[in-house]
């Protein structure tokens, strides 16, 4: 098996040199990560000679194994579920986006294995939105299910792109008010009437969900709620409408149980194969400094998704 084909694990990486300037993808579990697919396909269409490699790291290794792909000369890394905050802590520096976050799904190794953290999560989601509903987010008022990593991403962009009206719903609703409080500062404006029902948070439950679900377009799950099977909508299907438009972040399996019951409602809906795609090209950008062929990259990731 070719070294871009198989899985690397840590145990790989002690001693190891990559045959070819290399990218890559970490995770646990990654095997599952479409990103080789789409990474290969650009990389090659670019005409960069470069492989994009998949190494499963567990949590504990992180620290290890970033340290090792420094000294192999790794060039650039996507990290994924569960390694994103972690990672913001494991780096050198942090762009303006990742510090925002608390978390850093793009990697760029400079000299002598220095290491950037950066976010494209956030630009990659408003994107996808623009994309898939032909809307941006400074026009939508947007409910977003969780306040976790992803969560968290988002409602960051959405407060800066200043939606129309911003409600974060976590299960635990102390979490959720505590993203509210921090994007506050980035949202409202103090001088202006009704601040209060512009920024809202509340309880990942049905009766606090009923209350706010009719005065939002723009309904998210950044949570994992959707992932296995057996999982029920995060949203109770009654409370959707036809004039909602459902973004969900999760892109396997294509068709979530909230997607289902977007499409019964009559509603617009769409999966996280586009948040993907786009924060996928703004990483092959940072890595090498060009534009990203994205149309490229959108045919390999549909191929790859089956």
């Amino acid at each position: 098996m070719k070294e871009d084909e198989r899985v690397i694990r840590m145990s790989d990486l002690r001693g190891w040199t990559p045959s070819r300037p290399s990218y890559g993808v970490v995770g646990w579990p990654v095997s599952h990560s479409l990103s080789p697919a789409m990474q290969r396909a650009a990389l090659a269409s670019l005409g960069v000679e470069a492989d994009y490699l998949a190494f499963e790291v567990r949590p504990e290794e992180l620290e290890a194994a970033l340290d090792a792909m420094g000294k192999a000369g790794v060039l650039g890394l996507n990290l994924t579920v569960p390694h994103k905050a972690l990672a913001a802590g494991l780096v050198d520096e942090l762009s303006e986006e990742a510090r925002l976050a608390g978390a850093a799904n793009t990697v760029v190794f400079g000299d002598g294995g220095r290491r950037v953290g950066h976010n494209t999560d956030a630009r990659g989601f408003a994107r996808a939105i623009r994309e898939e509903f032909r809307m941006s987010l400074a026009e939508l008022k947007v409910m977003i299910l969780g306040a976790g990593g992803a969560g968290r991403a988002i409602a960051l962009q959405v407060a800066r792109e200043r939606a129309e009206r911003i409600v974060v719903a976590n299960r635990t609703v102390e979490r959720a008010e505590a993203l509210a409080r921090e994007i506050a500062p980035i949202f409202l404006d103090e001088k202006l009437v009704g601040q209060a029902a512009r920024l809202r948070a509340v309880p990942l439950d049905p009766a606090a969900l009923a209350g706010e679900v009719d005065g939002v377009d723009l309904i998210v799950n950044a949570t994992t709620v959707g992932l296995r099977p057996g999982d029920p909508s995060p949203l109770p299907a009654h409370l959707l409408r036809p004039h909602h438009l459902v973004y969900d972040t999760i892109y396997n399996p294509a068709r979530t149980p909230l997607l289902e019951a977007a499409s019964e409602a009559g509603a617009r809906g769409a999966n996280g194969l586009s948040m993907l795609l786009h924060q996928g090209a703004l990483s092959l950008e940072l890595w090498l400094g060009r534009p990203a062929p994205v149309e490229v990259m959108r045919r390999a990731l549909r191929r790859a998704a089956g």
